[in-house]
């Protein structure tokens, strides 16, 4: 029997933690590092091992999966001197599901072939339920033949996984996600509120509409959810925020104008400036109310 590779997790908030837990589950040796080391408790209860830092993980492991939080912290995890490729072995391959720039991505991996290192981009969709089930969207750049190799792994986080082409090109199709979600978002509060007004029983009107061409996976998850208060995040205000400003500095660099982007950043900032940066991004509509 083939040994299983060891795989290193760095970032394990709420979709990374889950996504560890499948690799253990899946009988891996799973190296953990967390800038709070606490959040890596449960996982460590559950076989992890914990790595006092970035280079640790980097020296010991075959693969490298990262899900952290801004461009800024990808930069650094993977380019700073104490990052990953400073410190990962030749053959190791690196796998950064964060939602990032595909400009950096781009960066990353020629950085990594003059390390003889391998990097996939491969961000994901699904949120934490999605983690928390392994039916990630997984949408994937990078050299086709390395995709295939890790192909195994991604089945035991994701169900929808995609190879999208070149290095940068799995960010640049979060990115499309992410900027068809913005107007989607702004039209079912105006909807919605739209309902309210006009008097109207919203159940039986979203059993009307839901089966239309106004029908979205919006409109059955997070419909119901605002008609009853409930803005619980399972994607808060403030990480799509980030995704949304990196989304229209990637449409800037391509000469794209994005007006609906746009007023949909706007109408963010100003619902996280009233103090909702927490809240779940169905919560838009407390901007109207």
């Amino acid at each position: 029997m083939t040994q299983k590779e060891t795989i290193g997790m760095i970032g394990t908030g709420v979709m990374g933690k889950s996504m560890a837990e499948h690799l253990l589950r899946a009988g891996y040796n799973v190296f953990v590092y967390t800038r709070t080391k606490e959040k890596a408790n449960e996982l460590m209860e559950q076989g992890a091992i914990w790595q006092d830092s970035v280079a640790d993980v980097a020296k010991q492991t075959d693969i490298i999966i990262t899900m952290i939080g801004t461009p800024e912290d990808v930069k650094e995890v993977y380019l700073g001197e104490h990052g990953i490729l400073a410190n990962a072995r030749a053959g190791t391959t690196l796998i950064d599901m964060t939602t990032s720039s595909p400009r950096l991505a781009v960066d990353i991996y020629e950085a990594a072939k003059q390390s003889k290192v391998d990097v996939l981009d491969a961000p994901v969709s699904g949120g934490d339920v999605g983690a928390k089930n392994a039916t990630l969207a997984i949408m994937c750049g990078g050299d086709k033949a390395i995709f295939e190799k890790m192909y195994p792994i991604f089945e035991i986080m994701g169900k929808n996984i995609v190879y999208q082409g070149e290095a940068g090109a799995g960010q640049h199709t979060k990115m499309v996600n992410q900027i068809s979600i913005a107007p989607a978002m702004v039209g079912l509060c105006e909807a919605l509120i739209y309902i309210k007004k006009a008097g109207l029983n919203p159940d039986s009107v979203l059993d009307s509409i839901s089966t239309g061409a106004a029908g979205s996976w919006s409109l059955d998850n997070y419909a119901p959810r605002m008609l009853i208060g409930d803005f619980a995040p399972g994607f808060a205000v403030k990480h799509y925020i980030k995704d949304m400003k990196i989304a229209l500095q990637s449409a800037e660099e391509m000469n794209l104008d994005t007006p609906g982007l746009k007023l949909a950043l706007e109408m963010y900032e100003k619902l996280a400036a009233m103090g909702e940066a927490e809240t779940g991004i169905h919560g838009l509509l407390k901007y109207y109310e």
